[in-house]
């Protein structure tokens, strides 16, 4: 892979299985790397942990619950004052079905858990950054956003958008991540020769990560594997200019039928900046 010196790369969840791996092997490369999490001692220990294992100096720790759509702001606002420019926004955190799939949780907004932390985090960061963005695509012609979903796709009932009715987890966790799809083509359409692509990718079925071992028990594929994936539509040149597409692994393919849908779209959209909008706790 290309030496990376100068870039800024932004990777939420990069305290845990796939976004450290990733956060790891750029900052080896030479990256600048924003790590986020959620537990700021977890964080001390993967930022030591990744700079014993590259004597990367260039490594800088942002704290933030994403349940909490105050936190997202905090966090882009602390971002935006440190940074002028922003080459790459991997949104990589996120929430399984949960210990309990049939227990429906709220976030500190009052929206259900994982619509809130796997969708509507990504859509507020990735808009609050997007200056960020710009300046870097303006400024060296390209800027890339990735967004980490899943080959477990649910359509969305826009009448139960929150899944008061019938709760599961496992399809809390797939409907997220397909409006996390629709969001990376609509964002994609929206940003259409800016310079910044957006792009959505399953980088590998069930990886070896607590997530997967708290659900299934047992894992399918490693983290290396998609790291891999993950590494190459964050930076490879060969990707850049390919925008609104879904990648399972390395294959663009078709995601659920939904994501295509422009009348679909349009309303999770309107309805999310809605939901962004209202007062925060």
């Amino acid at each position: 892979m290309k030496d990376l010196e100068g870039y800024v790369i932004l990777i939420t969840g990069a305290t845990d299985g796939l976004g450290a791996k990733v956060a790891t092997d750029f900052a080896a490369l030479g990256a600048t790397l924003l790590l986020h999490g959620r537990d700021p001692e977890k964080g001390r220990r993967v930022v030591d942990a990744i700079k014993d294992t590259t004597g990367s100096d260039r490594l800088h720790y942002y704290n933030a619950d994403l349940s909490s759509l105050a936190a997202v702001e905090a966090l882009a606002d602390s971002i935006a004052a440190d940074w002028r420019g922003l080459d790459v926004l991997i949104n990589n955190a996120g929430l399984g079905a949960g210990p309990e799939p049939k227990r429906r949780e709220l976030s500190a907004d009052g929206f259900e858990l994982r619509f809130a932390v796997n969708y509507l985090a990504p859509f507020l960061l990735t808009y609050r950054l997007l200056p960020l963005l710009r300046r870097r695509a303006e400024e060296v012609g390209a800027a890339r956003v990735v967004n980490v979903a899943s080959v477990a796709q649910q359509e969305l009932d826009f009448q139960d958008v929150m899944l008061e009715h019938g709760y599961d987890g496992m399809r809390a966790y797939a409907q997220s991540k397909l409006a996390l799809i629709m969001f990376s083509f609509d964002l994609a359409h929206e940003l259409a020769e800016s310079g910044i692509t957006v792009n959505a990718l399953h980088p590998a079925s069930l990886m070896d990560t607590k997530m997967v071992r708290e659900w299934f028990g047992s894992a399918r594929t490693t983290v290396e594997e998609g790291a891999r994936y993950l590494e190459r539509l964050a930076v490879d040149d060969e990707l850049q200019g390919r925008t609104g597409l879904y990648f399972d692994q390395g294959r663009a393919t078709r995601a659920d039928d939904q994501a295509y849908d422009e009348e679909a779209r349009r309303r999770l959209r309107e309805s999310s900046l809605k939901w962004i909008s209202r007062p925060h706790p």
